[in-house]
């Protein structure tokens, strides 16, 4: 059963780029030492260190907002507070209990409030949506939204312009605006790259919907990858991931860290979330020509440096 959700295409990734152009950075891809056939999609280098900016940019860009409200586990929150800042947007960040303190360290930091609730990711997202309403504020979700889904398919569209023989694509899959954003991007594409998700073994609430053929709510989850802890798969990314995602791949929290520590030993200071993809792709020891999504970077020291800057 495909779920029924506003239609997005190729030309709203397009729009999106035209429009966060100078907002955000065009990162690099980068090699891996010993694997010549996979590169990294550097949005750790992105401005506020994930590629959560893109998303947050596109909306916030033409949305005509005085006041956002978001639901957060931390980059998402760390990029709406910067673009906040440069805006002159008000912005209010909700964290679910257990989320990252130097996180949210940064974006208080940036001169957004935080809020903490209890629960998980969904009672987080349930608490902001409302929150949003109550005071007259526009909710921007951290990847269920049309204009934020569409955001981040720029990550998409830079790859396939960069390497358009490309074989595979690695994309980490928390709220799926991401993996969803990189569907649209593919959209049109002469050759059909294979795009696979990798979700933490503990919180697969896209596979599992997936196979349901329904969106499925998942219990919370404490995977070591923070940013990928959702509970349910969102109205707008889930119909386009139904369409066109090639495989949903799980990465258990070993599997995580230890693609992280061959990252930072290539030079890459990823984060847990950021590393996923990677772990993905060692997992499913792809040969073909591949990228994997570095999502973001915001570690323990930067979020320190950030904080004390």
């Amino acid at each position: 059963m495909i779920v029924k959700a506003p239609w997005l295409g190729a030309a709203d990734v397009v729009e999106a780029a035209h429009r966060t152009a100078g907002r955000i950075r065009r990162t690099p891809l980068l090699p891996v030492g010993g694997l010549p056939h996979l590169l990294l999609k550097a949005e750790h280098l992105q401005h506020g260190g994930s590629f959560k900016t893109r998303g947050a940019a596109n909306a916030m860009l033409d949305l005509a907002a005085t006041h956002v409200v978001t639901g957060s586990s931390g980059n998402h929150g760390i990029a709406v507070a910067r673009l906040g800042a440069e805006l002159g947007v008000g912005v209010t960040v909700v964290v679910a209990g257990g989320a990252r303190a130097d996180k949210a360290a940064v974006i208080a930091g940036l001169g957004a409030q935080v809020l903490e609730v209890t629960g998980g990711v969904a009672q987080r997202d349930r608490f902001a949506r409302d929150h949003a309403a109550d005071i007259g504020a526009v909710f921007v979700p951290s990847s269920d939204h049309r204009l934020v889904v569409a955001g981040a398919g720029t990550v998409g569209m830079e790859v396939f312009a960069e390497i358009p023989d490309l074989d595979a694509i690695f994309v980490p899959t928390g709220g799926g605006g991401l993996l969803a954003g990189v569907c649209l991007a593919a959209e049109g594409l002469r050759g059909t790259p294979r795009i696979v998700g990798v979700e933490p073994v503990g919180a697969r609430r896209y596979a599992r919907s997936l196979a349901a053929g329904y969106p499925v709510e998942v219990p919370p989850s404490g995977t070591v990858a923070d940013g990928l802890r959702g509970q349910r798969p969102g109205a707008i990314p889930f119909p386009i991931i139904q369409r066109r995602v090639d495989e949903l791949v799980e990465v258990t929290d070993e599997e995580i860290l230890a693609a992280m520590d061959l990252l930072h030993r290539n030079g890459v200071e990823a984060e847990p979330s950021g590393s996923a993809a990677f772990a993905g792709a060692l997992r499913a020891r792809f040969t073909g020509r591949a990228v994997a999504i570095v999502s973001g970077g915001n570690t323990p020291r930067r979020c320190r440096a950030a904080d004390t800057a």
